[in-house]
């Protein structure tokens, strides 16, 4: 599904990514872990050129990403949804109003395949009552999960999330993060997960990968990482784990 060559992507002297290479296979769901500043966002948004690499290569579904016109590019970024971390809301408009944009926007969809698409995520993310509300009157998490909801109502084939549970109580971190595996095995899609919480890690991922000082330092399976010898992968999730107030006991 992903085919990442050499990736690199620097801000000045700061280099972000240092020669990054990775397979996502399809039906994948794909961690990401790292401490902060260490390139996991600048990733994801390098995937779909939201920022551009400095160099390296990278293919969706068999397609040269850099080598596309803009045209081709939107055309490709249809069949991938995006989960940003505050889940990007447009304040000026309805739950309703959010969820059809993306659709309005990129399809020749009639008024009955949008409300029924409409209807179908809200559902899916258990807040059909929701409809009519603006982004002021929702929580955090029922934010996450119209964010999600609004990510999901193209159908793509592929989906990207950064940090889906950060800010949410641990109940509802844990329930987001169900939300997404059940979305992901419903329809067969793809992800690529970047996040701190363990918990949602253990949840969703069947691999997962470390960077470190822009480079992938491990990969395995989340337990393969949190039982890992390596000082690195100690210290970081012996860190986590605090941090996360022994989520993985």
């Amino acid at each position: 599904m992903v085919e990442i060559r050499d990736l690199h992507k620097s801000f000045g002297n700061n280099v972000v990514l240092d020669g990054v290479s990775l397979n996502v296979e399809e039906a994948d769901n794909m961690i990401v872990f790292g401490r902060s500043g260490t390139g996991k966002s600048v990733l994801l948004k390098c995937l779909i050129r939201l920022l551009e690499p400095d160099s390296g290569s990278i293919k969706i579904q068999d397609k040269d990403v850099l080598a596309m016109d803009l045209k081709e590019l939107n055309s490709l970024r249809k069949d991938i949804g995006f989960l940003f971390q505050g889940a990007a809301l447009y304040d000026s408009m309805s739950v309703r109003e959010n969820l059809e944009f993306p659709l309005i926007r990129n399809f020749d969809l009639g008024r009955k395949e949008i409300d029924e698409r409409v209807h179908f995520v809200l559902e899916a993310v258990s807040l059909l009552e929701a409809v009519d509300k603006m982004p002021s009157e929702l929580s955090g998490g029922m934010k996450k999960r119209i964010g999600l909801a609004r990510s999901i109502i193209t159908k793509p084939k592929l989906m990207f999330y950064d940090e889906p549970t950060t800010g949410l109580d641990p109940i509802t971190s844990k329930e987001i993060s169900v939300l997404i595996i059940e979305l992901q095995r419903a329809l067969k899609m793809t992800s690529v997960v970047v996040t701190h919480d363990l918990l949602c890690a253990k949840i969703i991922a069947n691999r997962a990968i470390v960077l470190d000082e822009g480079k992938i330092v491990k990969e395995g399976s989340i337990e393969d990482l949190i039982t890992s010898d390596e000082p690195l992968l100690k210290n970081f999730f012996s860190d986590e784990i605090i941090e996360n107030k022994g989520s993985l006991i």
